[in-house]
């Protein structure tokens, strides 16, 4: 008896990949059409959830440094594609080589009992996805037993598939030594299967990726109309400011398609308003649930606010300005009966997210609001909707979003990022960022002098920015002209004009808090506690 060679490793690998490329492509067009969970993000929110802080720490670190090197664009909108392409990427590798397994498993059996132990696999490798998924994906329009059964069908019919593509190649491996003629129509009747295969994948993918396009968003929110924003109708409370930003620096507003958007999610929660409830618990005398338009007859408090991330790194994107419209949380306390032992209040977001605030800075502060919508409109998904909290000087890690609870505690606890390692305070540092050099733009100082416009911000948090001074290569340090801010929460927008001369120069800003503080000179990594140092720019005139 003569043989072709049996189907094994890298047969296994190639048809594995084709046919979990298939289920994703039906994953995704689940997802987007019918609002099912998609499994490879799931699957990757899992994973950033249970890997070791210094792992997630340090990924976080390598991705920024990569998106700013290559200059691949904003820095949140790449970071998220880049996650949601592993999540895929990943999902893929490990079909690959559960398929190479299974075929290795099968080329020892000799291809028996292949019809039972493909649906097998697909099962093993179904069941505690499902779980995992209903345990984290938040579609609450689809109900949850309805998203058990889509992932455990889809897996089971992978495992069919996969144990079908086994035996079809198997099938041809075995002929007699006197067919050679024969042997050749069975090697080209094996290239034609995995051809075929690869075309139907190929087929099925570019039809989920037409579908997909041509359907509603995971988040199923529709684009907000420009002009029904606040900024749209109303001017800025600084727009008579006598300085004024180089042409260049980063609006002093931030239009919301430009707000960078940082969670632990591949994709943001599905809430829906009408089942949405705030729940408050814990330490008070009754237990109380409010609707979004309960908290929204409470007097609302309107502030112009800068949040910026704490994986920002120095001369960063992650960090932006808008009018946040919430209610202040000084407000709601009385309405709660609290117990006089509760010290804190635990925040939960839908998505897993929590963070500790002690009543002692709500009641000191004022600002410290829950906020419902940004620049007049409601929160977009992909920001927090329906609710998120601010409090100021505060790096974003510390402020949950899609707050579904609130729990009065009687101890403080470490947060989402605290226990990964990340600063227990998370306060925001005093930073400068030169966004331009006016290349092409100089014109004639105040002594007739011809000049240079080098502009951009500089922010401290809640405290303020009292100065900022730009050096030109070694030389002594200048003071720049400061914008009146948008409020006492946002960054400052300042101006240089520096006496041009040819040549390359470097130049480097600083700046100092309100208190008189100035930025620490020292450069630090964003983690555990943000970035720090001076930012600087070199250019050829």
């Amino acid at each position: 008896m003569k043989s072709l060679k049996r189907p094994g490793v890298l047969t296994g690998l190639l048809v594995g990949l084709m046919l979990t490329l298939a289920i994703t492509v039906i994953f995704y067009v689940g997802w987007k059409v019918l609002g099912l969970p998609f499994v490879p993000f799931d699957i990757f929110d899992w994973m950033t959830r249970v890997l070791p802080g210094q792992v997630i720490a340090s990924g976080i670190d390598a991705m920024v440094k990569v998106i700013r090197s290559l200059n691949l664009g904003p820095t949140a909108t790449t970071a998220k594609l880049a996650e949601q392409g592993m999540a895929v990427g990943g999902m893929l590798f490990a079909g690959a080589i559960v398929g190479a397994i299974f075929f290795a498993v099968e080329r020892a059996l000799h291809g028996r009992n292949a019809s039972v132990a493909g649906p097998v696999f697909g099962l093993a490798a179904g069941i505690p996805i499902m779980l995992l998924s209903l345990h984290l994906n938040k579609a609450p329009e689809i109900p949850p037993w309805i998203s058990a059964i889509w992932i455990l069908l889809v897996f089971l019919a992978w495992g069919v598939a996969i144990a079908r593509a086994n035996q079809r190649l198997f099938a041809t491996a075995h002929i007699t030594e006197d067919s050679a003629e024969q042997a050749l129509v069975k090697r080209i009747d094996r290239r034609r299967f995995l051809v075929r295969l690869g075309g139907a994948t190929a087929l099925i993918t570019v039809t989920g990726a037409m579908v997909g396009r041509l359907s509603r968003t995971g988040a199923r929110q529709s684009a907000v109309q420009r002009e029904s924003l606040w900024s749209s109708n109303h001017p800025l409370p600084n727009a008579d400011a006598e300085v004024k930003s180089v042409p260049g620096t980063r609006p002093e507003f931030t239009p919301l398609e430009r707000h960078y958007r940082i969670d632990i999610n591949t994709t943001p929660p599905t809430i829906d308003e009408s089942q949405w409830r705030l729940k408050i618990k814990g330490l008070m005398e009754k237990p109380l649930e409010l609707t979004l338009n309960e908290i929204r007859s409470y007097e609302p408090m309107h502030q112009f606010i800068t949040l910026a991330c704490i994986s920002n790194p120095v001369g960063g994107d992650l960090i932006g300005t808008t009018r946040w419209t919430g209610v202040s949380l000084q407000k709601l306390l009385p309405t709660w009966q609290l117990r006089p032992n509760a010290t804190h209040l635990k925040i939960h977001g839908a998505d897993g997210f929590y963070e500790v605030v002690s009543l002692e800075t709500i009641k000191a502060d004022e600002r410290v609001m829950l906020a419902y919508a940004w620049d007049g409109v409601p929160l977009l998904a992909e920001h927090g909707f329906p609710l998120r909290i601010y409090v100021p000087n505060t790096y974003g890690m510390k402020l949950p979003k899609w707050i579904e609870s609130i729990e009065a505690i009687d101890h403080w606890e470490p947060g989402y990022w605290v226990t990964r390692g990340w600063d227990k305070a998370a306060q925001m540092k005093a930073t400068s960022v030169i966004d331009t050099v006016g290349v092409n733009m100089n014109i004639v100082g105040a002594d007739a002098r011809t000049v240079v416009p080098i502009g951009g911000i500089a922010h401290a948090g809640s405290r303020g920015i009292s100065k900022v001074e730009v050096q030109v290569d070694d030389g002594p340090w200048q003071e720049a002209a400061l914008r009146k801010p948008l409020s006492k929460l946002t960054w400052v927008i300042w101006r240089y004009e520096w006496p041009f001369q040819r040549g390359k120069h470097t130049f480097t800003v600083r700046c100092f808090d309100g208190t008189g503080a100035m930025q620490s000179p020292i450069p630090t990594p964003m983690e555990p506690d943000g970035a720090a140092g001076l930012h600087s720019k070199t250019q050829m005139f």
